[in-house]
């Protein structure tokens, strides 16, 4: 058996091994990582060897992670992306390029309906219904997206979102409120199969997913660089946020929404924004925290949407696509039964 994985934003682990009877054996760790002390290598590989060949990913990075000795420094990996590593090998995680990869940048839909989009091409994706799909939003009308398990009240300034004409909708995943306007922010979801995360922690597979947009903005000369847990961040400030959901299809859904030319002002009065919030992010002012892609590259939405498409393409392939007339069907079900009602909105009042 033979795997590999290069770490987001850190180094090539590989792995090469038998197994015989179910165990794992002849395991020899590899890599261009850092290791201290040296003799920890010889201690990672005789705390696989013989281990069962269908342990699940925590098993893996606590055997690891008890062989190292009291001091031992790990540079550019960890316990966990060698079990992540040892998986693939199995053919029980995979990479990007095992799948073939759909592009869906269509129409604008109403906010109410990008929730349940998000909900029903992940679960087609864990049906084996969809090929695994990167997703473009394009925004008909300005929204606030809170996260499954806020607050509407403490997040959101009612009687300011409507005089601004802001629908106010609660996705799946956790994570704070994003303020959408057309043309102001650019917002993508990836819905992949649940084994390209397998043995990740969330905050290791939000670094993972979001990698090739690193890469991209890059490009555009942006040094841009992911700030755990969920953040794309500049030198310059924050450029945007991540959320996930683990589905029990067995898919996982990752969406990303970053500035490009965001009302700052009227983004402050719309989210309550609280003074324990803001100092944690070193900042005095809402209207700060946001860094709009526009101010640092010069460039069009649409131009940086383009550069990022195309990096993804060349990274891991990408084929154009579309949503199914039977997927929109079954998110507007899910608009009536539970995005648009009342009950799904203030789960959290």
């Amino acid at each position: 058996m033979h795997g590999e994985f290069k770490v987001p934003g850190g180094k090539l682990v590989v792995v090469d091994f038998d197994v015989t009877d179910g165990l794992i054996s002849n395991f020899r760790l590899a890599g261009d990582f850092f290791l201290e002390p040296d003799s920890a290598l010889e201690l990672i590989n005789a705390a696989i060897n013989g281990m069962p060949a269908d342990s699940d990913a925590q098993r893996l990075a606590a055997a690891v992670q008890r062989s190292l000795p009291e001091g031992a420094t790990l540079l550019g990996f960890t316990a966990e992306s060698v079990a992540t590593t040892i998986r693939r090998a199995l053919g029980l995680a995979t990479s990007w390029r095992d799948y073939e990869w759909e592009l869906v940048h269509d129409a604008s839909y109403p906010p109410v309906m990008q929730m349940a989009l998000d909900q029903v091409l992940a679960e087609e994706v864990g049906a084996g219904r969809r090929k695994p799909t990167l997703r473009i939003w394009e925004w008909e009308s300005p929204a606030v997206v809170i996260g499954s398990f806020q607050s509407v009240k403490n997040e959101v300034d009612l009687d300011n979102a409507a005089q601004y004409g802001f629908d106010v909708v609660r996705r799946i995943s956790g994570g704070g409120a994003m303020f959408m306007e057309a043309g102001s922010v650019i917002t993508y979801s990836i819905y992949a199969p649940a084994e390209l995360v397998q043995g990740m922690s969330f905050a290791d597979s939000y670094a993972f997913l979001d990698e090739w947009v690193i890469i991209a903005l890059a490009s555009l000369g942006i040094e841009a660089s992911y700030q755990p847990l969920n953040d794309i961040t500049s030198p310059s400030g924050k450029i945007g946020g991540a959320a996930q959901k683990r589905l029990g299809s067995g898919s996982v859904l990752h969406h990303v929404t970053m500035s490009y030319d965001m009302d700052g002002d009227k983004m402050v009065e719309v989210l309550r924004i609280g003074r324990e919030k803001m100092s944690d992010k070193g900042t005095k002012s809402a209207n700060k925290r946001v860094d709009p892609l526009r101010s640092q590259t010069g460039l069009s939405r649409a131009e940086i949407i383009d550069r990022m498409v195309d990096t993804f393409r060349s990274l891991h392939s990408l084929t154009p696509g579309s949503v199914t007339d039977a997927e929109i069907a079954r998110a507007e079900q899910l608009v009536t039964e539970k995005f648009g009602t009342a009950d799904w909105l203030q789960r959290v009042p």
